[in-house]
Formats: structure tokens, C-alpha cells, sequence
């Protein structure tokens, strides 16, 4: 008898036990959020974000940047240009985050100070790995809020709608976005643009990549209408990963680059752009 009346205690041990096991089984949410670049890893291709234009993949990544480019009467160096994290929200959606960044401008006439925090959502419409056309589509929206009293670059607030493209082959790729540039007021202190981005890839070694940008603005009302800014920009990536990396590992990718002004018009030249990536 005292057999018989153990049996639901041993019953619910039992069940107590297997649910215990299970749970430690189950992945926790760190573990689905560290494992959100390796699920696209399956769904996209594997060339690398370019340093200027957006990237037609979405990831999850924190960007550390800093650029100094030669203006009329100052050398100005923007602590941040305009990065921040990037986070996924399942397999379509990356939300960007970009804090302000500063700007020191070495000049006498020109104020320091930060510039616009923005927003950004990016849509993947259609990708495919390398054994799956080894392309993608994703169109974005990026927001940036009304600026601080003291910054180098809009009056107010805007935004960038945008689509962009890739397509890869082998080691090579070409990348493209377009979009525009839509101020919120003040149309004729700053006016509106259409920006287009090309990029031509190369991915020598496993951890190097090697590009060069076509990165072009068109001018529209405003006081600069009419005229087309355009730089060439050269660019190289390394890689670091652990030795025992595996898909859900993070890496770190030191980048950098230089615009280089092309047109007879141009805001800003000689911009030469440092930056550390760490996807996770």
C-alpha cells in the first residue's frame, strides 16, 4: 500500500524533473537575439556593408565612427557620422538607432556642436544566399529629428525614403541605392536632394574586402539647385574573428575610406572615414 500511494508523488517528480530539463533545453531570449545574424546568414548574401551607402541586407551591428573632412575655412571632425546600432526584428526588419554626433570644426567662424539623431527602418523585400541568386531588395526610411542650436548640417528635421540593391558574383559585387532627401521646412535656406550610390565589391581573402564608391548628390530648390556634388570612395575591410567562431559569434570589422571630390561643386572634401563594426 505504501507503494501504490508513492506512485503520484513519483509521478510528480517525474513530470517536475522533465520540465526542468526542458526549459534548460530551451533557447533563452539572449540566445535568439545573439542568433539573429546567423539565421539570416541562410537568407542573404555574405558581401560586406559598404562604408558610405546603405546596405541592401539587414543585420545587427554597432557602429563606432569617426570622419574629418576639409569645409571652406575649417577642418571638421564628427565624432559618431551619424551611426549607432542596428537591431533585428525578425527576418524583414532592421531598426537603426543613430545617436547625434558631434562636430569640432577648427575654425573661428563656425560653431561646434552636435548634430541631427535619427531613426531608421529597413525592409528586406527579397533576398537570396549564394546558392539562392545571391542578391537582395530592401527599401528604408530613415528620420532624423530637428537638430540642436549648433550643427554643421540641416536646419530641420527630414527624412531619406530609399531602395536599395545588390547582386553578388563570386567574389564580387555590385551594390546600389537610391533615395531622397525631404526636409521637413525651411525648403529655401537648405533645399531638397536625390542621392545615388554605386559600389563595386572584391573579397580577395576570407577576412579582407576592397571597394570603391560612386556616391552622388542632385541638388533641388534651395539655394545650391541645380548643381551635382559627386566623390569617389575607396575602401578596405578586415575581419577579426575568434578562433573557435562559430554562426552566432560576434566579429569585429575595422574599416575605413576616404570621398573624394569628383564635381566642380561639393560641400566638403577629403573626407576620410574611420570606423569599428561589431556584429553580434
Amino acid at each position: 500500500m505504501k507503494f501504490l500511494r508513492s506512485i503520484p508523488v513519483l509521478g510528480l517528480a517525474t513530470a517536475l524533473l522533465t520540465g526542468v530539463c526542458s526549459a534548460q533545453e530551451m533557447p533563452s531570449r539572449y540566445d535568439l537575439f545573439r542568433s539573429d545574424n546567423a539565421t539570416m546568414a541562410a537568407l542573404q548574401p555574405s558581401w560586406m556593408g559598404p562604408l558610405i551607402q546603405s546596405d541592401a541586407r539587414i543585420s545587427q551591428a554597432v557602429r563606432v565612427s569617426v570622419s574629418k573632412s576639409t569645409w571652406p575655412n575649417a577642418q571638421t571632425i564628427s565624432y559618431g557620422n551619424n551611426h549607432g546600432i542596428s537591431m533585428l526584428a525578425g527576418t524583414h526588419l532592421q531598426v537603426d538607432l543613430d545617436p547625434p554626433s558631434f562636430f569640432r570644426n577648427h575654425s573661428a567662424t563656425l560653431h561646434d556642436g552636435f548634430g541631427n539623431a535619427g531613426t531608421q527602418a529597413k525592409w528586406r523585400i527579397a533576398s537570396g544566399n549564394a546558392e539562392h541568386g545571391n542578391f537582395a531588395v530592401s527599401a528604408l526610411l530613415y528620420h532624423a529629428f530637428a537638430p540642436r542650436v549648433y550643427q554643421n548640417q540641416f536646419l530641420t528635421s527630414f527624412y531619406v525614403p530609399a531602395v536599395a540593391v545588390g547582386k553578388g558574383f563570386g567574389r564580387f559585387a555590385a551594390l546600389s541605392t537610391i533615395g531622397g532627401i525631404l526636409p521637413t521646412s525651411k525648403i529655401a535656406q537648405q533645399g531638397r536632394g536625390i542621392e545615388w550610390n554605386i559600389t563595386a565589391q572584391v573579397h580577395p581573402t576570407p577576412k579582407l574586402w576592397f571597394d570603391i564608391e560612386n556616391n552622388a548628390l542632385f541638388n533641388y530648390a534651395g539655394p545650391f539647385d541645380g548643381k551635382t556634388q559627386n566623390f569617389l570612395t575607396p575602401a578596405a575591410f578586415y575581419m577579426v574573428k575568434r578562433k573557435d567562431w562559430g554562426p552566432a559569434h560576434s566579429v569585429v570589422v575595422f574599416d575605413g575610406g576616404m570621398q573624394i571630390a569628383t564635381s566642380g561643386f561639393y560641400f566638403y572634401n577629403h573626407n576620410l572615414v574611420t570606423e569599428m563594426r561589431v556584429l553580434f
